[in-house]
């Protein structure tokens, strides 16, 4: 290798040692991968509630389901990154109900479609099989 190949090479490395050093004081998920990503860089406590979204849906013939991210093609992520915007339009919702209607055709179309969160008690870090449903947002055919 040339002595100019190995001072690129140095240089290179010295900028990313000092970019992985900056984003580990003051970075934050924006700054991934130099900065920590929290979901791997912070714990909750032992007790703390554990919060599960969840998607229901009811059909024209008055079926109540869990609304899958199998049956919609929406991931569950999905729906939690855009919690913001469907609490402040819930109308949005109507989407994962023209979602489901895509993949299935043949089933009776959506009247409703409800995000809720169920928050489970933890005792040590053990489910105590207490749980707390809270409905986030509702959107229904008009």
């Amino acid at each position: 290798m040339t002595a100019w190949g190995r001072a690129a090479r140095l240089v290179m490395t010295v900028l990313a040692a000092i970019a992985l050093l900056a984003g580990t004081a003051v970075g934050d998920d924006a700054h991934f991968p130099f900065g920590p990503f929290r979901m791997f860089s912070t714990t909750d406590r032992i007790d703390a509630p554990v919060n599960s979204t969840r998607v229901e849906a009811i059909d024209v013939s008055g079926r109540r389901f869990v609304l899958t991210d199998e049956l919609s093609g929406l991931r569950r992520a999905e729906i939690e990154g855009h919690a913001a915007a469907f609490r402040q339009d819930p109308s949005l919702l109507r989407d994962v109900a023209e979602a489901y209607s895509r993949r299935h055709p043949d089933k009776p179309p959506l009247t409703q479609v409800t995000v809720v969160v169920r928050r489970y008690a933890l005792r040590g870090g053990v489910p105590t099989g207490d749980y707390e449903d809270t409905v986030q947002m509702t959107w229904r055919r008009r």
